[in-house]
């Protein structure tokens, strides 16, 4: 990708510098290129504001790819506002098991309750009353506002953030507001009365096919000749800059599958907080001088009030979550008719089968950890949540 600007010498200015496109000029590029090239994708057949909502609420933290099954998924069971409002909480969150960030089911849950109580089932059409409802922040209540209402209003994230960065030669933190303001300026020159929700799908869709964050591909890009990022660096994907992140610290816990005439114990998190309301084995964080199983045996007795006579370990799983990641080493044991009589009764601690066990929402985890105990024991370090 070639440009005509000159490279210029005191490289902190870039991210004061205009771009090299007018706003108007880039929105109808990236409409042209859009018409030509986006892709066919099932939350784009109409405008139904549910189903671009449910889409907007998987893709914050999810590539398309990888939204797509669990989107289907999801609105198989929960076709329309009014059939998730009348859903249990238990059963949202276990068709939204495996995407990860269990918050976004419980506030979809939650705002879809408000939307049928308050409002006949009709989902706000403005960016203010889309505010309104619970978890729902700017990007989502201007992503619904703009793509099933057409109302013009800039729905800025990460892709929109990427493109305007290097369109710009932005190389200041894009993580800060003043830089995120500068460039949400740039873009908004390109929302229109007419046409807005194309512009902000357009802006999404070039970030992640073309104006990819690593590998580019600027051969085919038709902003080639006006990018900054490829005219004045080697490699334009150094932009956007961001600030160091903090080294994600390593955890270590240790966790039980206690097992009773054919049935495991399992527990539910509060309903707040990570994971919330997901069923997971009994355990938790090995303390300071403290060995996998010492540490397995001092947390049964708090919180499940047994101590079984045997322990065997059945191996350990690695997971990965967005600000952490954790070693469970993972143990077995078969408790007799006094041992399990002495289980705490709870309302959020159950004996489950292994159809039950495979009907619950639990983490990702949890279900390698019980694939340790029957067989399949591929895939042990586990990426993601």
């Amino acid at each position: 990708m070639l440009g005509s600007a000159p490279v210029v010498a005191n490289a902190g200015a870039i991210g004061r510098r205009s771009a090299s496109i007018p706003p108007k000029e880039l929105a109808r590029t990236l409409r042209s290129w859009y018409d030509r090239h986006a892709r066919t994708l099932p939350w784009r057949r109409d405008r139904d504001p549910y189903r671009i909502w449910v889409a907007e609420v998987l893709l914050q933290q999810t590539r398309v790819a990888q939204a797509l099954p669990y989107y289907r998924r999801f609105l198989g069971r929960f076709p329309d506002v009014r059939t998730l409002a009348r859903a249990r909480g238990s059963t949202v969150l276990r068709y939204w098991a495996g995407a990860g960030y269990y918050g976004r089911a419980r506030n979809l849950h939650a705002a879809a309750r408000v939307v049928v109580a308050d409002r006949r089932g009709r989902i706000p059409d403005t960016v203010e009353g889309l505010r309104e409802l619970p978890g729902v922040g700017p990007y989502i209540a201007s992503a619904v506002a703009s793509l099933a209402f057409g109302r013009p209003t800039l729905a800025l994230e990460a892709n929109g953030l990427r493109v305007a960065a290097r369109l710009t030669g932005e190389e200041e933190d894009v993580r800060t507001a003043a830089v995120r303001r500068r460039l949400a300026r740039f873009l908004e020159g390109g929302v229109s009365r007419h046409g807005s929700g194309e512009y902000n799908e357009a802006l999404m869709e070039f970030g992640e096919v073309v104006c990819r964050p690593l590998r580019p591909d600027c051969p085919r890009c038709p902003l080639a000749g006006r990018c900054r990022a490829r005219q004045e660096f080697p490699d334009p994907s150094v932009l956007p800059r961001r600030g160091r992140r903090p080294r994600r610290p390593h955890l270590y816990a240790a966790i039980a599958l206690l097992e009773y005439r054919g049935r495991w114990l399992v527990q539910r998190r509060p309903p707040k907080g990570l994971l919330g309301g997901l069923w997971e084995f009994p355990g938790g964080h090995i303390e300071k001088d403290e060995n996998p199983r010492e540490a397995c045996r001092r947390e049964l007795k708090e919180e499940v009030g047994v101590s079984p006579r045997e322990l065997s370990p059945l191996g350990v799983v690695r997971h990965t979550y967005s600000h952490f990641s954790v070693d469970l080493h993972v143990y077995h044991a078969r408790l007799g008719p006094s041992e399990a009589a002495r289980v705490r009764p709870s309302a959020d601690r159950r004996w489950v089968n292994r159809s039950a066990f495979a009907r619950i929402p639990k983490p990702r985890a949890t279900e390698k950890a019980a694939d340790l105990l029957t067989g399949d024991r591929q895939g042990r370090l586990s990426r993601g949540s």
